[in-house]
């Protein structure tokens, strides 16, 4: 296929290479020149994912018209913060019937949308499929063994994707779950920022096992309520993708909240990383959303009082351990 991947972020950049090796024909675009005098040159995001190359049939452009010129699939690999804006700025280059993949993960705070539904709204003419799962860029670009899904409204559409992408290490399953995905895939984040804070303040794997099972939870119950599928959220884009960003030194998010729980505020943290922080972004809708379907999301609520209300991690870690006694699932229960 002929294709367009927006962004050259670790995550664009990985995937290129992938669809790349696959046997496709790749334009890559970013708005920075200098990003893309970069990769013409070493043909590899020496910032980014330095090491990882790019085949030199690969072209590279700051042209929204020239990237999107007759291609039959764009990958959309743009920050989550940027969707709205980028999907606007390429909507007159997308003709009738192309396939727009979405790899962003968040929800757009103002809106409290899906960026399927974003890119939906700004592109109206594309067919938009999603995906998600636990894939650090770092691993993908050197072809580790990675498992994904590709999420679509139709099963013809989430096969395209899946046989676009497919490799002997980049696995792809289907799902229509669209909306279970995307939640999954955006509220992770916020919880790896929890699990690097306990990282952060030296706890234990005790810590973070709690975190992850109990950050399911929350991420669980809060999708289902919106309409999610309960077993999307024990798969890739839920329980997997979570574990992957709780734990990995690759994550940006979890390295957020590691400097978080050494001291540093969100703002610090983000220009000690580098590179875009998505659950900053979507703390803030996540726990929006809670109070909306009126879920109960302790750990999310906990997030956003030390971002944004200078709450201590310390005593948010505290609060969470001595809250109210309960049951661990309200679904069972003794005999009688």
């Amino acid at each position: 296929m002929n294709i367009c991947v927006l962004g050259a972020g670790s995550w664009g950049i990985a995937l290129t290479r992938l669809l790349a090796l696959n046997g496709h024909d790749l334009t890559v675009w970013s708005i920075d020149p200098e990003e893309i005098k970069m990769l013409k040159e070493y043909s590899q995001h020496l910032t980014k994912l330095p090491g990882v190359m790019l085949p030199g049939t690969v072209m590279f452009t700051t042209d929204l018209g020239e990237a999107t010129k007759d291609k039959e699939m764009v990958v959309m690999a743009v920050p989550s913060p940027f969707i709205r804006s980028t999907s606007q700025s390429v909507s007159e280059y997308i003709k009738e019937g192309t396939v727009i993949v979405n790899v962003s993960k968040g929800i757009e705070e103002d809106t409290l949308k899906r960026l399927s539904e974003v890119i939906k709204e700004e592109i109206p003419q594309a067919k938009v499929a999603v995906l998600c799962g636990p894939s650090h860029a770092e691993e993908v670009g050197k072809s580790i063994p990675t498992t994904v899904v590709a999420g679509a409204d139709n099963k013809e559409l989430a096969k395209l994707v899946q046989d676009t992408f497919m490799s002997d290490f980049f696995r792809v399953y289907t799902s229509p779950d669209v909306l279970g995905i995307e939640i999954g895939a955006a509220l992770k984040n916020v919880i790896a920022l929890a699990a690097g804070m306990a990282d952060g303040l030296g706890l234990g794997d005790n810590t973070k096992a709690a975190l992850i099972t109990r950050g399911i939870h929350e991420i669980t119950a809060l999708g289902m309520a919106m309409g999610g599928k309960l077993q999307t959220f024990s798969g890739l884009s839920g329980i997997g993708d979570l574990i992957v960003t709780c734990a990995s030194t690759h994550s940006r998010n979890r390295k957020a909240g590691y400097l978080m729980g050494q001291g540093m505020t969100y703002h610090e943290a983000m220009d000690e990383v580098k590179m875009v922080v998505e659950g900053v972004y979507s703390a803030k809708a996540a726990y929006a959303l809670a109070k909306k379907y009126n879920i109960e999301m302790p750990i999310v609520e906990s997030v956003n009082k030390i971002l944004f209300e200078d709450y201590s991690v310390k005593d948010a870690m505290k609060d969470l351990l001595t809250r109210d006694k309960k049951a661990e699932s309200t679904a069972l229960s003794w005999d009688e």
